[in-house]
């Protein structure tokens, strides 16, 4: 029987949708060989991108029920909300799906249940840093872009309060550098699977 953690995200109830309380529950299979959380500031640009990004790589690959992928924001003033429409076009645009997507923000005890949680900019970095209890935790925080040594940057901008082409242009980065990420986590699920 497979382990699972039931990732909750309280928010508020006067948030409804089609008459409903909405219900942010998510089982997060912490039985995978590999988990990992990407989050950005509110779970409506970088993020979801990510985690949609990189569940079709793990998927392609074979991986899926091995690897578990999540997303999350640092901050809760989108808790329960859409991707933005700009990341749904932008994911839509290039073959993903984020329409049903909902924004929670990330809780430190997940920590114990992750292997990576990987930020967009070292803002993020450091509040999750500062929300770890221990070096461990702390040391599974790491930048997106510091697994792509071709990236001659360090954050990935964050669209909220630009254009299309800007969250087109993130999507494409998160692409890249999701793609190199995998390439480095891979052989060590390979002999975890095997």
């Amino acid at each position: 029987m497979l382990e699972q953690t039931r990732i909750v995200t309280v928010i508020d109830p006067d948030l409804r949708e089609n008459g409903n309380t909405m219900s942010l529950d998510r089982i997060f299979d912490v039985s995978a060989l590999f988990r990992i959380c990407f989050v950005c500031t509110g779970n409506i640009c970088r993020s979801p991108m990510a985690e949609a990004v990189f569940l079709d790589v793990v998927k392609r690959a074979g991986y899926e029920g091995t690897v578990a992928v999540m997303s999350a924001g640092t901050g809760d003033w989108h808790v329960g909300e859409n991707s933005d429409e700009r990341t749904v076009a932008a994911l839509k645009s290039h073959g993903y799906d984020g329409a049903d997507h909902r924004a929670r923000q990330f809780d430190p005890s997940w920590f114990d249940s992750l292997d990576l949680v990987v930020v967009f900019d070292r803002i993020q970095e450091r509040i999750l840093k500062a929300w770890a209890n221990n070096e461990a935790d702390r040391g599974k925080v790491q930048l997106l872009l510091s697994f792509d040594a071709e990236q001659p940057q360090i954050d990935i901008p964050d669209p909220y309060y630009s254009d299309a082409a800007l969250f087109d242009s993130v999507l494409r980065t998160i692409q890249k550098s999701s793609a190199a990420l995998f390439r480095q986590i891979e052989p060590g699920i390979r002999r975890g699977v095997s």
